[in-house]
């Protein structure tokens, strides 16, 4: 990924909490010489120095994953910047958003414990607290059944890059003008882009 170094993100805790927030992850690997990708939940564990997810067992992605060194990448808030907004007319569209990749090496999950701690906590994360639905409550048989149409995965962590492309290039004041027009929008990304940029701004004025 390609980061000028005033769009990096340096602070590994904020990089976490993107993960955290952003989880649903676009998973790369080579598979018979040839690019793949998946889309899948993602979920670190309780240290973050693994990340859990599993394949359907038909994707054959997993099936020469093993050892490799993949690529992750999370993708948080985007939106488009309209020129319109700033103070002059000698200026360009372009994208604001915030992604983190991370790179790490592949392990197969083989024991069926391993796997169904994985899911709790991917359940945990996901469902409502008021949610009637556990995992742990369901019929063990028909768990073990389950599972054996997925195939749980494990990546070991060895680096991370983080990027949040907010508009730091430009003149405070036209970084300013894009989160006020940013804020007028009705669309997560949009309000969620402007509140990146303010936090910004404070930190660096």
């Amino acid at each position: 990924m390609y980061i000028p170094s005033y769009f990096k993100i340096d602070d590994k805790a904020t990089m976490i909490s993107i993960i955290k927030d952003y989880s649903f992850a676009t998973l790369f690997s080579i598979h018979d010489g040839i690019p793949v990708a998946t889309h899948l939940p993602l979920i670190l564990n309780r240290d973050n120095t693994y990340l859990y997810g599993h394949f359907a067992r038909p994707n054959p992605q997993w099936k020469d994953i093993k050892a490799q060194t993949v690529l992750a990448i999370f993708h948080g808030p985007h939106c488009y910047i309209s020129p319109s907004w700033y103070e002059t007319n000698r200026a360009v569209p372009t994208w604001n958003y915030v992604a983190v990749h991370v790179y790490g090496e592949v392990e197969l999950i083989e024991h069926e414990a391993e796997l169904n701690h994985s899911l709790y906590e991917m359940v945990s994360k996901y469902e409502p607290s008021n949610s009637s639905y556990h995992l742990e409550e369901i019929d063990d048989a028909f768990l073990s059944s389950m599972n054996k149409g997925i195939q749980g995965f494990k990546i070991k962590i060895n680096k991370m890059k983080g990027k949040a492309k907010l508009s730091q290039n430009h003149p405070e004041e036209r970084q300013r003008l894009v989160a006020a027009n940013l804020e007028q929008s009705l669309r997560t990304d949009e309000q969620e882009i402007a509140k990146l940029m303010k936090e910004n701004l404070k930190k660096r004025y």
